[in-house]
């Protein structure tokens, strides 16, 4: 595959500069023209543990009907927890090393810098939910890593071995709410400037979305201390993965579990399945930017699994 460029641009309102890799994926496959917009149709689980072993069922079906090894995409946040939770029981016993041993585990955003070791870091979090036993077994993990000094070589480091192992096979995606009842997906905001052409980014922290991480961390079971607020809320930039990761993969498991402390999402979900998406390229890139939860629209393989309160007024 071809090696991904890194495109710089003005930072917008916010301080700082964005960035944006290109996708190597040809520029036909990126063209919002041809594009078709999906429906989603929501599947209501009981329990956020049901969620959880339907999760489970996806990775082992997805290992199952491929030869060799499986490159996945974690879910920061609440939306996975109770498949880590299992995953990692499993792992300590033989169960699941046959799936375990063929995956190479990615995550899909991080607030930089920031220890790896910061309970409010994905890493710490993964870490503590799926347990040494997970890590142990698995073939690679490669996380996106924000302590180094050099964060726009990492993250294209992280884009290059991603797509050298031939792209995501399956990827687990949340809803993260925003103003107005949009969303966004990894951690792309509104007004970012992302387009379908770009593969994964560094963009300008925002305060909304640091007090929306630091409490669902709080609500997952996390132990902060002052200390560890206080260096997230220092973060200054955001990396993620970016709308041609999402478009390019395979199989996308959306999950929203925590509407109940988190009401903004049950507003911003209803957006993402009821918007009328334009068929005029330049008003539907304005609408994904405007909303970015609404690039899952665009893509043709979505299981979207909810609890029955996501979808209360």
């Amino acid at each position: 595959m071809s090696t991904p460029v890194l495109q710089a641009e003005p930072g917008g309102a916010s301080s700082g500069t964005r960035f944006w890799l290109k996708s190597s994926r040809p520029a036909a496959e990126t063209d919002l023209s041809n594009l078709k917009t999906n429906r989603i149709e929501p599947e209501v689980l009981a329990t956020e543990e049901e969620v959880g072993r339907a999760q489970l069922e996806e990775i082992k079906e997805a290992v199952a009907a491929k030869s060799g090894d499986l490159v996945l995409v974690l879910l920061g946040g609440r939306g996975a927890q109770a498949m880590y939770r299992l995953v990692g029981a499993l792992a300590q016993t033989s169960t699941l090393d046959d799936v375990l041993g063929r995956l190479h585990v990615f995550t899909q955003d991080a607030l930089a810098p920031l220890r790896m070791d910061n309970p409010l870091n994905f890493v710490s979090d993964f870490r503590r939910l799926l347990g040494d036993a997970f890590f142990r077994k698995i073939k690679s993990f490669t996380p996106m890593r924000t302590d180094v000094t050099d964060l726009q070589g990492e993250l294209t480091s992280y884009t290059e071995k991603l797509e050298s192992l031939g792209g995501i096979d399956l990827f687990f995606l949340g809803l993260g709410p925003e103003p107005e009842a949009a969303s966004h997906l990894c951690y792309i905001k509104p007004g970012s400037g992302a387009t379908a052409a770009d593969f994964a980014g560094m963009i300008p922290i925002y305060s909304s979305v640091l007090d929306h991480h630091i409490t669902k961390f709080k609500v997952g079971g996390a132990t902060v201390t002052e200390a560890d607020e206080a260096e997230c809320r220092a973060a200054t930039h955001i990396m993620t993965l970016g709308p041609a990761s999402i478009l390019g993969a395979r199989r996308i498991v959306q999950s929203i579990v925590d509407a109940s402390t988190a009401p903004a999402k049950r507003e911003s979900y209803r957006g993402v399945l009821e918007t009328q998406l334009s068929d005029e390229p330049a008003e539907r890139a304005s609408q994904l930017d405007q909303n970015p939860g609404l690039w899952l629209r665009l893509h043709p393989n979505v299981r979207s699994l909810v609890l029955p309160d996501v979808l209360t007024a």
